[in-house]
């Protein structure tokens, strides 16, 4: 499947704050207003309801009970036209046509980092809350999931900043974020990841880490944040070099660690070395209780940042498909083709990281076949390609004809062009996850979080792809007239006379 790229896909981001893309989503007609609904059981609710469906609207939630009116809740961001909004393209692309002209993009400026611009003071410096009036529980943050026994947790839709103690380079990542009590947060990170890279350093050098919690950033900072950028590289100056404008930070007073100026709530503190509290449970990305509550690292915050009428962004993690596996498809699978690219692979048509693996656990590429081994060594180089290394299960190589992005395709190709018996390969002793809940709980209990990575050669045998059968189905030109001959049938029509 080849997508051509054209100049009208350039991106356009058209706002720089969460409050400009509502607007924007507005205009799409698919923001809904919710008002009175309780941040103990309603929100989360509905959030469940909305991530589930890919056309959802987006929900705002205001005069929530026991919270002045305009401190709000918003959920399902990513979804329907809005995704393609949120990237600054045309809502007419499908998503590999979106994730194909987000590549296009990033592409040109994953290089050429543009430096955030540190600014004096922005919107998040309304209210300064220090000292004795710091609360984290002034603002609605709802309790996501029946079976999280009443933990709330205000970082879902946020991002941690740190500061490599070593390197000297800034990294913002998206981890779950727990309140503790009034002055005390909770935050997860799976081993690995560039901010657990952060805190293990910290915590043998014996040093506080300073950290800031950015919640309701803008979207586009949010999911850059949520996205395999490499290592030593800030998530601040990809966002600016894809906007095509430079992040404005403040500098905080505490950590000297740089926050959007535009965010609607940032939280500013350290953890301390060895101060660790119980964390969790908490429903996650995998549709599982991956991990029961354990002790985590505590953040004792020493200042509070927010707008007037502040608003929470959710993207609490449901059972995928859902909202965090939709937006981790559109730009995990770009990265993909481009780190397959990079290693030399030949002829990648196409990538899709799956939504029902919740974007990670089932990857399919699809390649136009030039020699002897080359689905195999797509599929290994995949399995090991930064992008869907942690928690990876299952990689699928499929030749060009076959739509990676549709999982009925996909699986098609699967059980007609697979043996089960010659056409699996494994890997053993991957990086995954504690989250991972087939791990069993005895090795768990050891820290040893790996797994397994099957690769599925779907391809035609190459050595007699020529031979193989003729797939059935319209040859391109029947296709064409079918679906302007009878597309009335599908659009709501009930009947139609045939043109004389």
């Amino acid at each position: 499947m080849n997508i051509a790229i054209t100049d009208n896909r350039k991106a356009r981001v058209a706002y720089d704050d969460l409050r400009e893309w509502i607007v924007e989503a507005d205009k799409l007609g698919e923001l809904v207003r919710a008002n009175g609904y309780s941040w103990q059981d309603d929100i989360g609710m509905a959030a469940e309801l909305l991530q589930h469906d890919a056309a959802a609207p987006v929900a705002l939630f205001d005069n929530i009970p026991g919270y002045p009116k305009g401190f709000r809740v918003l959920t399902n961001f990513f979804g329907a036209r809005r995704q393609n909004m949120t990237l600054g393209f045309s809502p007419d692309l499908n998503k590999i046509e979106l994730s194909e002209a987000f590549l296009a993009d990033f592409q040109n400026i994953s290089d050429k980092p543009l430096p955030y611009q540190v600014v004096e003071s922005g919107p998040v410096m309304e209210n300064v809350i220090e000292g004795d009036a710091i609360d984290v529980t002034r603002f609605p943050t709802p309790v996501w999931h029946d079976r999280d026994e009443g933990r709330r947790y205000i970082g879902t839709g946020s991002f941690n900043v740190t500061r490599d103690p070593d390197e000297n380079w800034v990294n913002a990542g998206t981890y779950r974020v727990m309140i503790h009590d009034a002055k005390r947060l909770g935050f997860y990170i799976s081993p690995g990841k560039h901010g657990r890279i952060h805190r293990d350093k910290y915590q043998a050098l014996n040093k506080p880490m300073p950290v800031c919690i950015v919640i309701g950033g803008d979207p586009l900072t949010f999911l850059m944040a949520c996205t395999e950028v490499p290592y030593g590289i800030c998530e601040y100056e990809i966002a600016g070099a894809y906007r095509g404008r430079p992040q404005k930070v403040v500098i905080g007073k505490h950590t000297g660690l740089p926050y959007p100026a535009n965010a609607e709530i940032v939280i500013e503190g350290f953890v301390q070395p060895g101060n660790n509290m119980p964390e969790g449970p908490f429903g996650e990305w995998t549709g599982y209780y991956g991990s029961k509550m354990r002790a985590e690292p505590v953040l004792d915050i020493k200042a509070i940042y927010h707008r007037n009428d502040p608003i929470i962004l959710g993207c609490p993690p449901q059972r995928p498909p859902e909202e965090q596996a939709r937006y981790r498809a559109v730009m995990r699978s770009a990265l993909l083709k481009q780190e397959l690219k990079k290693t030399g692979l030949p002829d990648v048509v196409a990538t899709w990281c799956h939504e029902a693996g919740g974007s990670r656990q089932l990857t399919a590429v699809s390649i136009k076949q030039r020699y002897p081994g080359h689905a195999s060594q797509a599929g290994h180089l995949a399995a090991m390609c930064r992008s869907v290394a942690y928690a990876g299960k299952y990689v699928i190589v499929v030749d060009d004809d076959i739509d990676v992005s549709n999982l009925e395709q996909l699986m098609w190709a699967v059980c007609s062009r697979s043996d089960p018996a010659t056409s699996i390969d494994f890997i053993r002793n991957a990086w995954s996850t504690p989250l991972d809940p087939s791990i069993p709980p005895e090795k768990k209990a050891k820290g040893d979080f790996t797994n397994s990575r099957a690769i599925i050669d779907a391809c035609r045998p190459y050595h007699w792809k020529d031979q193989y059968p003729i797939v059935n189905m319209p040859l391109p030109e029947t296709a064409r007239r079918t679906k302007e001959m009878f597309s009335w049938m599908l659009d709501g029509s009930r009947e139609k006379t045939k043109p004389r």
